[in-house]
């Protein structure tokens, strides 16, 4: 039988110092965590998906502890001021729906950290598993030389194609100035100033004439009836970063109108439209778009090579 919960379960009726004087290990905390966000209903969709996984990346994140750390350390106590600021995080997880990558300034993608905050989206592309395996799907004997990720959001796909490509030069655009802020920052942390670049650009139109070898895009797609459906963690993230006007497709039109003009010839284009893939094949019946499969999940990535985008350059006109 299945235990029904309400807010009255919650232990958010008590202080945060009444909390921090009653837990005081690593893994008291931990179970409160679980405990709390499986009452409240929380949505996950930003790096975990259980009540358990959450509790896990805000303790671990809060007390700057890595994943894998040594089970031994559960028990140790924690110091005052560490139990103030779980107990505060949990708070703000519970009563403003913020995701928690925000909360904690830091998501992790393709293996690497990225600073996050609510000028970008949270990455969460399965485009990630492309870059671990280094594109050799369209690249087996020599990686891309030049890379555009386009639509950047955080940097966060081509900075992590920029470290696990060590001979690549990347840019990172984006329409958004404030976008393209923190996708810097990102080039800082990561060290990678000589190899990675990033400017703000609508789509391709600040890219004067520049080719690349592989252009990588996870645009925004969601369509109208998605984006007004959407739960209050999405909420948080730029509006702009993830709307594309009715069927979700305003921006890929784009982008596939315009990609050939900026790929080398045997260049690849690889496009995330998430749940629009639907709308695309039926507004472009004729395009043999590879729709690509993820081990650890997700949809709706397909990609297109330069020669595909010449033989169907009519559709897009």
């Amino acid at each position: 039988m299945t235990a029904s919960y309400s807010s009255t379960d919650s232990t958010l009726t008590l202080s945060d110092a009444q909390i921090g004087e009653t837990l005081v290990s690593l893994r008291d905390f931990l179970r409160w965590a679980a405990s709390e966000f499986h009452v409240s209903g929380l949505h996950y969709g930003h790096g975990t998906d259980s009540a358990w996984d959450e509790a896990v990346a805000l303790v671990l994140g809060a007390l700057h502890l890595p994943w894998d750390v040594d089970p031994a350390v559960l028990d140790a106590r924690l110091l005052p001021m560490e139990r103030a600021r779980i107990a505060a995080l949990v708070r703000r997880r519970i009563e403003t729906r913020e995701p928690l990558p925000y909360l904690l300034g830091e998501a992790f993608f393709a293996g690497y950290p990225f600073t996050v905050d609510e000028r970008v989206l949270i990455p969460r592309s399965p485009i990630a598993e492309l870059i671990e395996h280094g594109f050799t799907a369209w690249f087996p004997e020599e990686p891309p030389a030049r890379v555009l990720d386009l639509c950047c959001g955080s940097g966060c796909i081509g900075i992590a194609t920029a470290l696990t490509l060590p001979t690549a030069e990347v840019l990172l655009t984006d329409l958004s100035e404030e976008a393209v802020a923190v996708a810097k920052i990102n080039i800082t942390r990561h060290d990678l100033g000589r190899r990675v670049r990033a400017l703000t650009s609508d789509v391709f139109d600040g890219l004067d004439g520049r080719r690349f070898d592989l252009i990588v895009s996870n645009p925004p797609y969601v369509d109208a009836r998605d984006l007004a459906a959407m739960p209050a963690e999405y909420r948080h993230e730029p509006a702009m970063a993830l709307g594309a006007g009715k069927d979700g497709l305003d921006i890929v039109r784009r982008i596939l109108r315009e990609a050939r003009r900026y790929l080398n010839d045997g260049g690849v284009l690889i496009v995330e439209v998430g749940n629009s893939d639907r709308q695309l094949e039926a507004a472009y019946p004729a395009m043999p778009f590879l729709w690509l499969e993820f081990e650890r999940g997700g949809q709706g990535v397909f990609a297109l090579t330069a020669e595909e985008l010449d033989a169907h350059a009519a559709s897009f006109a």
